[in-house]
């Protein structure tokens, strides 16, 4: 819970007195502490969210759009974060082989004569009190990333951040599942950061982070390279982060089993051993909104369109975690499936 939040929000409809008293009745909910102690933490509260709003400086200002980022749809997948990845790139003006604005999986510069492919990815929202799984799979998503860019990964880089009642363990459980995934594809976590969500004015369990991988690369895929005529290719895909919470939010335990893989990683090791890269137009990996969503946004960059063949489609997808997806009413071609495009 964000105390701060919480506080500024009641404030602005709320007497003082009755802000504290609710704000002690949270805080007692959450901590089990003494009401003497509560009321403390409260007034402190209160008092900063007093010190930080009376007053303001430019620098501490920012534009108000009064669109949150649930109704615009930001991380949900679809056209709004499409929409606000597009514009991202437009606030950096220092040039880039590829940047947001590229709607690619990784971030390209070139250096020395050689690609420098640079990828982040987020912890699954939902897999706060899953911390192992939680890093297995943010690891595979931004490993994932740079190797569709044509690049080795060479160093893996975290950030945890857990909310001040959350257990300290699960930070060994979360690094324990980057650490999985670092040693099978032998790549080191070299660097990190772990602190608490809002210190002290955000109480509860939540944990969230990311995880960040570094490749270098002498050829470069992009999706902006598609080209018309190219065939497209799929690996069975059984994927990530996305599919393992659905399968433990509606009780499918066992499909979780089904995601924990390197079976990407070895595809795309696969293809660099053999000297296929320079064959390759561009390469993805099936993951935000989807193959659809994938598609507009290399429709997008590339000017071309793709044609699939759904019966086919259908055949990429783990048969087991096809038959949830089904049995759910989840359209498989809307969610992250993990394939190598």
């Amino acid at each position: 819970m964000d105390l701060e939040g919480y506080a500024r929000r009641l404030m602005q409809v709320k007497s003082e007195e009755e802000v504290e008293r609710k704000l002690v009745s949270r805080i007692q909910e959450i901590k089990g502490w003494s009401e003497e102690r509560a009321k403390k933490w409260a007034k402190a509260v209160i008092l900063e969210v007093k010190n930080a709003y009376s007053k303001s400086l430019p620098i501490l200002e920012y534009y108000r759009t009064g669109v949150t980022m649930g109704a615009f749809g930001v991380g949900s997948r679809g056209i709004g974060d499409f929409y606000i990845h597009s514009k991202l790139g437009d606030i950096c003006n220092v040039k880039a082989v590829l940047s947001s604005k590229d709607l690619d999986d990784a971030g390209v510069v070139e250096n020395r004569g050689l690609y420098i492919a640079i990828a982040i990815d987020g912890i699954h929202s939902r897999l706060s009190e899953f911390p192992f799984i939680a890093g297995f799979h943010v690891t595979r998503a931004a490993m994932r990333d740079v190797l569709v860019k044509g690049a080795e990964p060479i160093a893996v880089f975290s950030d945890i951040h857990i909310a001040d009642d959350g257990d300290v363990s699960k930070i060994f459980d979360h690094i324990a599942g980057i650490a999985t995934v670092c040693e099978a594809a032998q790549v080191p976590l070299v660097s990190g950061s772990t602190l608490r969500i809002g210190g002290d004015m955000v109480i509860g369990e939540r944990m969230t982070g990311c995880v960040g991988c570094v490749g270098v690369a002498t050829h470069i895929t992009p999706r902006r390279n598609v080209i018309e005529g190219d065939v497209i290719l799929l690996t069975e895909g059984s994927g990530g982060g996305t599919i393992a919470t659905t399968a433990i939010y509606y009780g499918m335990h066992e499909i979780v089993e089904e995601t924990i893989n390197i079976d990407f990683i070895k595809a795309s090791k696969a293809i660099f051993s053999a000297n296929l890269l320079p064959e390759i137009h561009s390469m993805s990996d099936v993951t935000n909104g989807g193959i659809r969503g994938d598609a507009e946004e290399i429709s997008k960059v590339s000017g071309k369109a793709l044609i699939f063949e759904y019966e086919k489609l259908r055949n990429c997808v783990n048969s087991k975690v096809l038959k949830m997806l089904e049995e759910l009413q989840i359209d498989f071609m809307g969610v992250s499936t993990d394939s190598l495009m």
